[in-house]
C-alpha cells in the first residue's frame, strides 16, 4: 500500500513538473525568419530575431559580430520595441540583421538563443541560398571610354560661382565694419557679473528622488502618485542627459531613442523595468508588491549614478568646442 501510494506521488509531482514548464515556456516566444530566403550574389535581405516576453523580464540578446557565418556578412542592424495593445504587460523586441554574401551557394543560419530570467530559448535554424550572376561569354568586349574634354575658362567659372562670390565679397564687407565699428567705439568698463553654476542634471535627479523617498506615497497607498513621479523625475533627467523628449514619448519610443546612446545593458534593463512598472501601475491598475516599488526606486537611483556624466566627459567636450573655434 505504502509503495503504490509513494508511485501515484511521484506520477503526480512528475506531471505537476511538466504541466509547469509547458505554462513558463509559453510566457516567452523567439522567432527568426528571412525576408528572402535566395539572393543574388552581393545583394541584400533582412532577418528578424524577434522574443516575446513578460514586460517585467529582462532580456539578454544572442551576441552578433559582423558576421553570421564565414560566408554571410552582417550589413547593419536596428532593434524595435513594442508593446501588446490589448496587454501592455506583454513586450515585443525585434532586432532586424541586413545581411549580404559574395559567394554563391546555400548557407545555413544557425540558431539564436535568448537569455531571460525563465530560461534559454533557440530560433529555428534557416536557409539562405546566393545565386550567382550569369555572363553572357557570347559577346564581345569592347574598350572603355575616354571622357571627352571640354574647354573650362576662368568666366565660365565665374559663372557658376557667382552666388559663392558674392556671398565672400559681402562676409568680407561685413567682416571691415563690424572691425571699424568695434575700434571706434567708445570702451566700457567690463561689469563682472556673478553667474550662478547651474546645478547638474544627476544631482537634480537625485535630489528629487531623494524627496519622492522621504514622502512615503506607497506607503500611505498612493502606488499611482509613487510611479507617476518617479516616472517623470527619470524622463526629466533622460531629456537632459540624452536630449530626447522623454516627457513627450511612450516607454517604447524613449527605449527606441536611446538605441545608440553608451548605456550598458544591465543600465538599460533597470530603466525599462522603472518605466515599464509606471505604465502598468497607470494603465493597468496594477498593484505591485512593496519589493517592486522599492525597486523602481533603487533601480532609479542607481540607472542616474551610472550614466551620469563624468568630470572628464566635460572637459573633453570643453576641448572640442575650443578647438573647433581656433
Amino acid at each position: 500500500m505504502k509503495k503504490t501510494y509513494l508511485n501515484y506521488s511521484l506520477f503526480f509531482a512528475l506531471l505537476l513538473m511538466l504541466f509547469s514548464h509547458t505554462a513558463w515556456s509559453q510566457d516567452v516566444k523567439v522567432d527568426a525568419r528571412l525576408d528572402n530566403v535566395s539572393i543574388p550574389l552581393g545583394g541584400q535581405t533582412l532577418l528578424h530575431l524577434s522574443i516575446q516576453f513578460p514586460a517585467k523580464d529582462s532580456v539578454k540578446f544572442p551576441a552578433l559580430k559582423d558576421t553570421i557565418n564565414a560566408k554571410v556578412q552582417i550589413v547593419e542592424s536596428k532593434t524595435d520595441t513594442a508593446f501588446n495593445k490589448d496587454d501592455v504587460s506583454i513586450e515585443t523586441i525585434t532586432r532586424h540583421i541586413r545581411i549580404t554574401s559574395f559567394e554563391p551557394g546555400t548557407y545555413t543560419i544557425p540558431s539564436f538563443t535568448f537569455t531571460t530570467s525563465k530560461g534559454s530559448f533557440a530560433t529555428k535554424e534557416l536557409t539562405l541560398q546566393v545565386l550567382s550572376v550569369d555572363v553572357d561569354t557570347t559577346k564581345a568586349f569592347y574598350d572603355i571610354k575616354q571622357p571627352l574634354t571640354v574647354s573650362y575658362t576662368l568666366m565660365d567659372w565665374i559663372k557658376d560661382n557667382w552666388m559663392l562670390i558674392a556671398g565672400i565679397l559681402l562676409f568680407i564687407a561685413a567682416a571691415v565694419a563690424v572691425f571699424y565699428y568695434l575700434k571706434k567705439r567708445p570702451k566700457r568698463s567690463k561689469e563682472v557679473k556673478e553667474v550662478k553654476a547651474a546645478v547638474p542634471e544627476h544631482e537634480l535627479a537625485l535630489q528629487k528622488l531623494q524627496a519622492l523617498r522621504y514622502k512615503k506615497l506607497w506607503q500611505q497607498e498612493q502606488v499611482k502618485l509613487y510611479h507617476s513621479e518617479l516616472s517623470d523625475i527619470v524622463r526629466e533627467y533622460l531629456e537632459k542627459r540624452y536630449l530626447i523628449k522623454a516627457l513627450e514619448q511612450t516607454s517604447g519610443e524613449i527605449l527606441s531613442s536611446l538605441r545608440s546612446a553608451e548605456i550598458q545593458e544591465n543600465d538599460r534593463a533597470m530603466l525599462r523595468q522603472i518605466i515599464t512598472l509606471a505604465d502598468l501601475v497607470k494603465f493597468a491598475k496594477e498593484r505591485p508588491l512593496p519589493a517592486d516599488n522599492e525597486r523602481s526606486m533603487e533601480n532609479a537611483v542607481s540607472f542616474v549614478e551610472n550614466t551620469k556624466k563624468t568630470q572628464q566627459t566635460t572637459v573633453n567636450k570643453e576641448d572640442n568646442s575650443s578647438n573647433g573655434l581656433t
